[in-house]
């Protein structure tokens, strides 16, 4: 089963960066979209970033201007560079990928993978 893996989560003092990285764990068909949920305690999941194969990227309005989505389709592998961190970013962040991809045998056309989630803690 494709697996995602996720890197680069961490504690850092308010105002620095973190880098994130998923990649997705063995050879796909293509990527539909994949990007970066978040989840702070007390609090629902939340879209961070995302990206499409055609290159299209939504954020979410705290973090415009401050946070940016890449790939490396190559590599199957999504990057979330985060500059001037906020106490109010630490969370959860969660890798999401929607794949078409080979699973026991079964083509799917869109299926949606989530990573482990990786711990970001921005101190004050």
């Amino acid at each position: 089963q494709v697996q995602l893996v996720e890197s680069g989560g961490g504690l850092v003092q308010a105002g620095g960066s973190l880098r994130l990285s998923c990649a997705a764990s063995r050879r796909i068909l293509s990527i539909n979209a994949m990007g970066w949920y978040r989840q702070a305690p007390g609090k629902e999941r939340e879209l961070v970033a995302v990206i499409t194969s055609g290159g299209s990227i939504n954020y979410a309005d705290s973090v415009k201007g401050r946070f940016t989505i890449s790939r490396d389709n190559a590599k199957n592998t999504v990057y979330l560079q985060m500059n001037s961190l906020e106490p109010e970013d630490t969370a959860v962040y969660y890798c999401y990928a929607d794949l078409e991809a080979y699973e026991s045998g079964r083509y799917y056309r869109s299926k949606d993978y989530w990573g482990q989630g990786t711990q970001v803690t921005v101190s004050s």
